[in-house]
């Protein structure tokens, strides 16, 4: 499983795909984060949560939770808060809702897709979404789901990997992502062909300002974005007028 066949499946299969690949890569998924970022993955999600700035006791969505990181960062940092995590691989979720047990605060994990999300409009005082948003079929389509479920005001947050504007560094940085990641990955996470996948998703994806634009297109107010470890990892955020 390389990244080679996402690109010659059709979009309609590629959901499947990602399904499929995190699945298999689920029991070790949280220690192959720690290990391949050296553990600064947990710093940007702190970052990440300053710029959502959730209100006390308000109710949040983390789409494409995966095992739950984002979702326990938050409760952490405000144990009022009602926290939703969504995502469409069912041994992510188990893996989260175990790990639920132990910690403190209001979570609950939800089977469902981030471009038909399964609730009403105007429900949620803010969302988030990890290191995901590059592996959707339709980044608008999601990018307008979200926007339908928060309510006026309300923030998103993405955080994920980018392609740094400098040259030298994008070139010392993907030497790591694309050389080294599938390598470790495969030794830590248990699936070398999933870790080729995760950096070569990168590479269709928009950049950074491209991004942003994407956002004020799909209707969010005061659209921008935060670069982090010079421009290989971003931060984008967008409020529903």
């Amino acid at each position: 499983m390389t990244s080679t066949p996402t690109h010659e499946r059709a979009d309609g299969d590629k959901g499947a795909f990602v399904r499929e690949m995190f699945a298999r890569i689920a029991p070790r998924y949280d220690t192959a984060n720690r290990v391949l970022t050296a553990g600064l993955d947990e710093r940007w999600r702190r970052r990440a949560i300053a710029l959502l700035a959730p209100p006390r006791d308000g109710s949040l969505l983390d789409l494409c939770c995966g095992t739950g990181d984002l979702v326990f960062h938050l409760l952490r940092t405000d144990p009022s808060l009602h926290v939703t995590g969504l995502d469409f691989c069912a041994p992510m979720l188990e893996r989260a809702r175990v790990r639920a047990g132990g910690a403190r605060g209001d979570a609950a994990f939800v089977e469902g897709d981030a471009m038909h999300l399964p609730f009403e409009a105007a429900t949620f005082d803010g969302a988030t979404m990890g290191f995901s948003l590059r592996n959707v079929v339709d980044v608008d389509r999601v990018l307008r789901e979200v926007l339908r479920v928060l309510k006026p005001g309300a923030r998103f947050v993405n955080l994920d990997v980018s392609k740094a504007p400098n040259r030298l560094w994008k070139r010392i940085f993907d030497l790591y992502f694309y050389g080294a990641v599938p390598l470790i990955g495969g030794l830590v996470g248990g699936s070398r062909a999933a870790y080729t996948y995760l950096p070569n998703s990168l590479t269709n994806h928009p950049n950074a300002e491209e991004l942003r634009a994407r956002f004020e297109l799909a209707g969010y107010r005061d659209a921008g974005y935060l670069p982090l470890m010079g421009g290989a990892i971003a931060i984008h955020y967008g409020s529903k007028p």
